[in-house]
């Protein structure tokens, strides 16, 4: 019975012993990075290997063939909101980043393939879009693969590719300002009218002054000790070559600030009354 109950111990601490796993450090990390971008977002998820003393483009990764752009799992990218790459609409998705790496240029291939691993799985025909662009060379090496989406403003941003000395750039776009305007005209029949948001962005992308001042005042009638409203009113003002009026405003939003005890809003209007003096 002694024996019996020592070899079920000892079965029982190698069954646990066998069922745990053990973890350690990935070959090829896994990332996942999240952009906002115009109205939506850009995700990027994939592996990133290492050089490990290696010569990479043109050896590990050949010249001329099909590429996943990583490590592992294929690499991915999600559109919450439709965007533009080289020339073509690419509705809002995920699709598979796959490219053909060439010592004086590449070809980036946007795929509806979102699982291709190696080049015998890739099927062209289901490209979204080819984009050609220049490899540059980078001053220093870079260890690990790293993709980034970098240069971003309201409407274009760039995915960055960097390995080894090699990095490349595919440019991608959005459309705003038409989904805006739209939003603006939408919003502007309801009850919540956002009258402050549509005169900023008229402010701030070179539309129709006077139609912001008066959404300003909108604004203001909404919230009278708003004086980031009277901030951004008189800064539609100055913009206008109405220097006396600007600076009456910008009195107020000072004066509203000092109350509120908002340093930045003090300091902004300080430097704009600063400038319509000159």
């Amino acid at each position: 019975m002694k024996r019996l109950l020592i070899a079920s111990a000892c079965s029982l601490t190698f069954l646990t012993t066998e069922a745990q796993q053990l973890r350690t450090p990935q070959p090829s990390t896994t990332q996942t990075i999240r952009q906002d971008f115009g109205l939506g977002t850009i995700e990027i998820s994939y592996s990133r290997p290492n050089m490990k003393g290696r010569k990479v483009f043109g050896d590990l990764v050949p010249f001329g063939a099909i590429w996943r752009t990583g490590a592992n799992a294929a690499t991915t990218l999600t559109f919450s909101d439709e965007v533009m790459i080289g020339g073509t609409k690419v509705p809002a998705g995920k699709y598979g980043l796959l490219s053909i790496p060439g010592a004086a240029e590449w070809t980036m291939i946007i795929s509806k393939q979102t699982n291709v691993t190696s080049p015998t799985q890739y099927k062209q025909d289901q490209d979204v879009v080819r984009v050609a662009v220049k490899p540059m060379s980078m001053p220093a090496s870079m260890e690990t693969f790293t993709l980034q989406i970098a240069n971003v403003s309201d409407t274009k941003c760039e995915l960055h590719l960097m390995w080894e000395k090699t990095a490349v750039a595919l440019p991608i776009g959005t459309e705003v300002d038409s989904k805006v305007m739209q939003q603006i005209e939408n919003t502007l029949l309801k009850d919540s009218r956002p009258y402050f948001n549509a005169a900023l962005y008229y402010l701030d992308n070179g539309k129709d002054l006077n139609q912001a001042v008066a959404w300003f005042d909108k604004a203001i009638e909404q919230n009278p000790r708003a004086y980031w409203v009277h901030y951004q009113k008189a800064r539609a003002l100055a913009k206008q070559g109405k220097k006396q009026e600007a600076l009456q405003v910008s009195n107020r939003s000072l004066e509203l600030a000092r109350e509120m005890k908002n340093d930045d809003y003090v300091a902004l209007n300080e430097k704009l009354q600063a400038e319509l003096k000159k």
